[in-house]
């Protein structure tokens, strides 16, 4: 039989486009939503080269991170910005830098802060997570406490958000390594989420000093890491801790649609990507699963893409009626998505739009929502009450 190629071409069309067909599954997808009312922003600071990540000090200045490879510390009631000296070196290119900052719970006594970073080169390289004693603007005592393993090349898929847990340990996002075609030793990158031998693709569990909790879920089972605190996942790009109710939330990309918001349990497995409402940049479908047994449903899938990056939960005075809500930046979808909940389930959505890309969003010890934009030129921003900006 000769070859046809209309009736290849035809038939290659007809299969990408059922490939491209939304998946189904037991999760509803979410789109468009309806515009939250009673509020509106002030931009506090521009000028930001790609900041990523935003922290409180005590006294009520700001810490900053920029990706490529900068710590800024700002005194808002002075305007005073300063750069912090003392940082390692990083490797910052694409999605690498500087990233997430934490300020120690106990920062008046030990003066200590963390912070994640891109660390090695292009060909060899790994999330890292560091913690340093901050003097004024200088940091001292620099100390690797976390590297994720294997290395990877290419400047795609950090992960690398931090939340402190209510014992004092520490979680840590690490990416799956970038996208297909990416590879590890002739293994897809993103496969690597699934292997217990390998930090890629996980929520990662350890203690202040980087230690490893004697209760974390996998440490007594032969070949897994024992830092491994979730697995499965793509990149995790906002991670918060619920004080109040005890829960831990994470939302994470996707590939071409299929981002997700998931409620965090240790030892849990979240698909990626065996289960996965994400398609290939191509086109084509990553898996034809959604759900398994033995694997954790996302809580919201959003479809269209949002790209979310940054989450916190809001408790304060400012906002009665936002109180135990979730706030998810965007940043393909510039702007904030108010996650309405009723315990662990997911009420409704609204919409802060921003019109810029949201890179963190953050609760402030005022009461406010701060947030930072992740253009070249970056601003930090203050979410207020409509009433207040007339």
């Amino acid at each position: 039989m000769r070859y046809q190629p209309s009736l290849f071409l035809l038939y290659f069309s007809l299969i990408v486009l059922y490939s491209c067909k939304m998946p189904e599954g037991p999760v509803t997808l979410s789109g468009d939503v309806a515009e939250a009312e009673g509020w509106a922003s002030e931009i506090i600071l521009e000028g930001l080269e790609h900041p990523w990540a935003l922290e409180w000090l005590p006294n009520g200045w700001m810490l900053i991170t920029e990706r490529p490879g900068r710590m800024k510390i700002f005194n808002e009631e002075s305007g005073q910005l300063d750069d912090v000296s003392g940082l390692p070196q990083i490797y910052s290119d694409g999605q690498g830098g500087l990233l997430d900052l934490l300020v120690h719970p106990d920062f008046e006594r030990n003066s200590l802060i963390y912070f994640t970073f891109a660390l090695g080169t292009e060909d060899q390289n790994q999330t890292a997570a560091a913690r340093a004693e901050l003097h004024g603007n200088r940091l001292e005592n620099v100390e690797i406490i976390f590297r994720a393993d294997p290395k990877k090349s290419g400047n795609q898929h950090f992960g690398s958000r931090m939340a402190w847990l209510a014992d004092g340990s520490l979680l840590i996002s690490v990416g799956d390594g970038g996208n297909r075609p990416k590879s590890i030793d002739g293994i897809l990158s993103r496969e690597y989420a699934q292997m217990l031998d390998a930090h890629l693709g996980k929520i990662i569990r350890i203690n202040e000093d980087g230690s490893i909790p004697e209760d974390n879920p996998f440490i007594r089972q032969d070949g897994a890491l024992p830092e491994i605190w979730s697995v499965g996942h793509r990149n995790v790009q906002g991670l918060t801790f619920d004080k109040t109710s005890g829960r831990v939330w994470a939302n994470e990309h996707g590939s071409r649609g299929g981002d997700e918001l998931n409620l965090i349990n240790g030892g849990a497995n979240y698909g990626w990507p065996v289960v996965t409402y994400s398609r290939e940049y191509y086109g084509l479908k990553i898996s034809r699963k959604t759900s398994k047994p033995g694997m954790e449903d996302p809580v919201i899938v959003w479809t269209p893409a949002q790209a979310p990056s940054g989450l916190t939960v809001y408790h304060g005075d400012v906002f009665k009626e936002w109180n135990g809500d979730l706030f998810s930046g965007g940043l393909r979808g510039e702007q904030v998505r108010r996650i309405i909940l009723e315990g662990s389930t997911v009420m409704g959505e609204e919409a802060l739009t921003i019109g810029h890309r949201v890179r963190d969003i953050r609760t402030g010890p005022d009461g406010y929502l701060y947030l930072l934009t992740a253009e070249e030129n970056g601003k930090l921003i203050r979410i207020i009450p409509e009433a207040q900006n007339k």
